[in-house]
């Protein structure tokens, strides 16, 4: 995480802040996130029954994929200096576009769209996520994360 100047924030909108390194997502951490949400839908968690649907095995939940924003943007994201705590302030839009299939390599793009000051001290960023599936041309996701950072 890189530290700016408050008074350089803006000067981030449109700029893209770079890619993750690559992640592999195993059958164990979809099991995991089963288990912690009480989702345990068979196309997630049954590799012999999700074989026969169109994805041909079993495929992370969205949220899971969701879920990997903080970890995957932790050496990317910008946020302002003196900082003294930042908190997720939530998705302005998601769009799922593909599953991510079990044993995928995926990494996450992010680029600033917006600053804002919402109150003194306290600096709003949005960013655009985007989680790229390796060897695929389109995106498991693109979001709007919002990070509320407190200075």
């Amino acid at each position: 995480m890189a530290l700016v100047p408050v008074t350089e924030l803006t000067s981030y909108i449109g700029k893209e802040l770079g890619t993750s390194e690559w992640m592999t997502i195993e059958q164990s951490r979809i099991d995991m996130f089963a288990e912690c949400t009480g989702d345990h839908q068979f196309i997630h968690v049954d590799p012999v029954k999700a074989k026969h649907t169109p994805f041909g095995g079993t495929i992370a939940h969205g949220f899971l994929s969701l879920s990997l924003i903080p970890v995957l943007m932790e050496g990317l994201m910008i946020m302002p200096e003196g900082l003294k705590m930042a908190v997720n302030y939530g998705l302005d839009s998601v769009r799922f576009v593909q599953p991510v299939r079990e044993g995928s390599r995926v990494r996450l793009k992010v680029s600033i769209t917006d600053v804002t000051e919402k109150n003194p001290g306290q600096w709003l960023i949005k960013a655009r996520a985007e989680m790229e599936i390796e060897g695929q041309a389109k995106p498991a996701y693109i979001a709007e994360p919002l990070t509320l950072c407190f200075v």
